[in-house]
């Protein structure tokens, strides 16, 4: 299996976890809610789908909408299958949750992974938020090293386009930050600690825990503790 089909594999038992969807609803949802999806097709979905019955994890069942049950008449066209997710399978989910090896710090498998961030718990998140600061930190250091050897020998669009490289890796390891200081006091982005008081969700309010995707505010201190 592929890095590429595994993190897809990932992406639709985390989501059928959440509840049993037929193939256009998933793919819709990989598309808007998972933007690393955004360029998978159905020719890529349904093998997935298929694989993921035969290993036991999902189980195919008839569409029961008046939309699903007027279909089959119509221009013999076959009702909707509905993909459930099996005890078996949700047990490999969560087995799949759990895991914090190096793929889960790679681009689109850590965006995938942290889609599903709700339902993981919060030692495995602080692996996996770590691990990934330590990647970034890892390209930043390379990319700072590329540019200064070969700063002489660029034009001026493509040392702005390196510029743009390194500011984005920066931008986001200070988004890490935020995260890994907000997951070592306890909050999450469901509310607070148990027996903190609720905070401020003014935006630029202290203590408010970034969303996926969020510029860092420029001010907000750097946390490079491990």
């Amino acid at each position: 299996m592929s890095r590429r089909s595994g993190i897809l594999e990932f992406a639709v038992l985390g989501l059928l976890r959440e509840s049993p969807m037929h193939g256009y609803e998933l793919r819709k949802r990989l598309n808007t809610s998972l933007g690393v999806f955004r360029a998978f097709s159905y020719g890529t979905l349904y093998p997935c789908l298929k694989t993921l019955v035969a290993n036991g994890w999902l189980i195919e069942e008839p569409g029961n909408t008046s939309e699903d049950a007027l279909a089959a008449p119509l221009a013999g066209r076959r009702a909707k299958i509905v993909y459930r997710l099996t005890a078996e399978g949700k047990e490999h989910f969560e087995e799949l949750l759990s895991q914090t090896g190096p793929d889960a710090y790679e681009d689109e498998h850590f965006a995938a992974r942290f889609a599903f961030f709700g339902q993981t718990s919060r030692d495995v998140r602080m692996r996996v938020l770590e691990g990934r600061r330590s990647r970034l930190e890892e390209r930043l250091e390379k990319m700072r090293a590329s540019l200064a050897r070969t700063r002489e020998r660029l034009d001026d669009y493509t040392l702005e386009l390196q510029r743009h490289g390194m500011e984005s890796v920066e931008r986001e390891v200070r988004w890490l930050n935020e995260l890994i200081e907000s997951e070592r006091a306890g909050r999450d982005l469901k509310g607070p600690a148990r027996g903190e008081p609720a905070r401020d969700t003014t935006e630029g309010a202290p203590g408010v825990l970034p969303r996926p995707g969020d510029t860092p505010r420029p001010d907000t201190p750097g946390d490079t503790a491990t």
